[in-house]
């Protein structure tokens, strides 16, 4: 594992927000879906593919917080384009739980 120093973890903008809208995504290669979620005043609306299906259904997520990463440059999936990288833990099938705060935070808060 390469170790990272200070500064580089200071790049990242990891971000709470909350999800407002879930859509099946028929064209990923792997199955996902596209979410909507709200960072808040600042950084406002983002868009991402998430690939957890297999242990959350469309309806559960909407208004669930989640850790984001939002700065990463865009990145085109079929034909989708995924403005943020929604965190989790991935398992041993590759199932993903996500990460989330134990508490209602205000969205846009910075993870640090």
């Amino acid at each position: 594992m390469e170790t990272i120093n200070w500064a580089d973890f200071e790049k990242i903008e990891i971000r709470v927000g909350m999800i407002t809208e879930a859509a099946d995504f028929p064209k990923a290669k792997n199955p996902a879906y596209q979410l909507t979620i709200d960072f808040g005043p600042e950084l406002g609306i983002k868009r991402s593919s998430a690939q957890i299906t297999k242990l959350y259904n469309r309806e559960e997520l909407i208004g669930k917080q989640v850790v984001a990463v939002v700065n990463f440059p865009v990145k085109q999936i079929a034909n989708f384009f995924s403005e943020c990288l929604v965190l989790g833990v991935v398992g041993n099938d590759k199932e993903i739980v996500l990460l989330q705060p134990d508490k209602t935070v205000a969205n846009g808060l910075r993870i640090g």
